[in-house]
C-alpha cells in the first residue's frame, strides 16, 4: 500500500497552528506516523502492539 492512499490524521490534541505536530494512518498490520509539516519526508512504520505499548507510555507521561 502506497502512503499516498492511507487515511491521515492528527490528534484532537493539536493547534491550529501546525507547528510541532504528527500525523497517523492505522492499517491492519501497522500505524505510520509522518511529520505533518512537510508529509513529503520519510515516515515510520510501527506494529499495533508496539503502538499501543507508546501510546500507553506517553499518557503516563
Amino acid at each position: 500500500m502506497s502512503t499516498t492512499e492511507l487515511t491521515w490524521f492528527k490528534s484532537s490534541y493539536s493547534g491550529t497552528q501546525g507547528d510541532s505536530c504528527v500525523e497517523v494512518a492505522i492499517t491492519e498490520q501497522a500505524v505510520f506516523v509522518r511529520d505533518s509539516k512537510d508529509v513529503t519526508l520519510p515516515h515510520i512504520a510501527v506494529g499495533s502492539e508496539e503502538w499501543s505499548w507508546f501510546v500507553g507510555f506517553a499518557a503516563e507521561v
